[in-house]
């Protein structure tokens, strides 16, 4: 997604969930092994790096929790987001 100029949109909160939700599921079901986890993984923090995010910390966070609450991610992955993306507490 590009504007007019040819800037990357930035990434919302909700969006950011979404993607580690979708990673997390695919290594639970047996569909990613764990090294191609942490490839995939990192290749999203690379990609979030390189783009602006539409959002603070607490923003993430808030979009996060409800996926931490039910099981969809883990509090580790959570934690390796915000810390990889330098919104450490």
């Amino acid at each position: 997604m590009t504007d007019q100029s040819g800037e990357l949109t930035p990434i919302k909160p909700a969006r950011i969930a979404q993607e580690i939700a979708k990673l997390s599921a695919a290594r639970r079901a047996g569909e990613i092994k764990a090294d191609m986890y942490d490839q995939r993984f990192a290749r999203v923090i690379q990609e979030l790096r390189g783009r602006q995010i539409d959002g603070t910390r607490q923003e993430i966070v808030a979009a996060l929790k409800p996926l931490v609450d039910a099981g969809d991610i883990t509090e580790k992955e959570q934690f390796r987001l915000l810390a990889q993306l330098g919104m450490r507490p």
